[in-house]
């Protein structure tokens, strides 16, 4: 991000959103990711492409699957409502209890799944064409941009108090926007910070702002918060209606959460919803998975990856690595990482161990800089490459960055 528009930028602000489980998009998303970890479950090549729309008590679930009849539409609709519930929603105009929920999945269509399926001497291909970007960089101990990991840590700390019973006032619908300094491209403070969350009748927009602060503060490197009058708490005035009944929901429309915050390109596909045979899904993992290796290395401060794909062809049409302070060749580093890593759709999902059920926690606060949990959850964020890359480049271990850390 120390480039803006082409130009090197001593000093600039950079601003990334985050939103809550209880947001209505992402109410979607994790219904929608709920049912592709249902299928994987009984089968592990299943194939799914949910999509959920949500609206006040009621919910339409729709799209294609294949490769487990077991999952019925009364499954698929016990599914979305364990989901509302596990969320919180018990309100009059979004309950898990009453709402309706409509099911009109469908099997996968044959034009797909016969460019998608191995057969005879053809590898499995792509579902579908496609561009992917993976991202890392430096600026936290995750290697994620500093806005979008401070703005996914505030709204994940406020829902674990709620789940927890210590903030009883707050309900599941909230967004999150941090702004930072930036100089000689490196963050430094914050300069302004926006939580819009829904909250109990009977408080105050006061109330609710002493509510949110300790989880500004704890967030926020020290010293690190803006002064009061950037410091904003529902700007509105009051946040009482919320989730789908405040606003209509739908899987996949927060792509930019999902990623980076905007301090990387996205390729336009959404994740939540799709099994790992979708290149939108599991090659925008296999990108991060090499990017934060590359830059776990010490490579590079920053490295963005992208990767293309055709619909039924296995190998990418291309892979392009940039890295603007690689301290290596960015030709040989593309080379390398292509033998360290098989990017066919079948060899991403062999080498991340993919399909199985671990879908639906990417569903909110973000898919990239989490930590990879022993059962297999978020395994493309492990650094197991490192040692190969340096060894690769002769590269020695390098000193450990300053990181933006709380």
């Amino acid at each position: 991000m120390s480039q803006i528009n082409g130009h090197d930028r001593k000093h600039y602000l950079f601003t990334s959103e985050s939103v809550s489980e209880g947001h209505p998009d992402k109410v979607c998303d994790q219904i929608s990711d709920a049912v592709v970890d249902a299928f994987l479950k009984v089968n592990p090549e299943a194939r799914v492409a949910c999509e959920t729309l949500a609206t006040t008590n009621r919910v339409v679930v729709a799209g294609e699957v294949r490769g487990a009849d077991s999952i019925t539409y009364d499954t698929v609709t016990q599914i979305a409502r364990d989901q509302i519930k596990r969320i919180g929603y018990q309100q009059d105009g979004f309950h898990w209890e009453d709402a309706a929920i409509e099911v009109l999945l469908h099997q996968q269509s044959a034009d797909i799944a016969m460019g998608v399926d191995a057969s005879g001497d053809k590898d499995e291909g792509a579902g579908d064409q496609g561009i992917m970007f993976g991202f890392a960089c430096n600026e936290t101990e995750e290697l994620m941009p500093a806005p979008i990991c401070f703005a996914h840590k505030m709204l994940r700390l406020m829902a674990e108090a709620r789940h927890a019973g210590k903030e009883k006032n707050l309900r599941p619908d909230a967004k999150s926007q941090v702004t930072l300094v930036y100089e000689h491209g490196k963050p430094v403070r914050a300069a302004s910070v926006v939580v819009s969350t829904q909250h109990a009748a009977g408080l105050t927009q006061q109330d609710v702002r002493e509510i949110v602060r300790p989880y500004a503060l704890k967030v926020l490197p020290e010293g690190w918060m803006c002064d009061e009058k950037n410091f904003y708490v529902n700007p509105t005035g009051q946040f009482i209606i919320g989730g789908p009944d405040g606003d209509a929901g739908l899987t996949g429309r927060k792509i930019i959460v999902d990623t980076y915050g905007g301090a990387a390109p996205h390729g336009g596909g959404a994740f939540s919803g799709k099994d790992p045979t979708k290149v939108d899904r599991s090659a925008a993992y296999a990108a991060r998975y090499l990017a934060k290796n590359v830059v776990a290395a010490g490579l590079a401060d920053r490295c963005t990856i992208q990767v293309s794909y055709a619909i039924g062809v296995s190998r990418p049409i291309s892979f392009y690595v940039n890295a603007p302070d690689c301290k290596v060749d960015e030709e040989r580093l593309e080379k390398v990482l292509q033998e360290l890593m098989d990017l066919s759709p079948r060899g991403i999902r062999k080498h991340l161990n993919l399909n199985r059920p671990i879908y639906t926690r990417t569903a909110a606060y973000g898919h990239f800089g989490r930590t990879p949990e022993k059962d297999g959850g978020f395994s493309w964020e492990k650094t197991d490459l490192v040692e190969e890359l340096r060894r690769h480049f002769n590269v020695g271990k390098v000193a450990e960055p300053k990181l933006a850390t709380a």
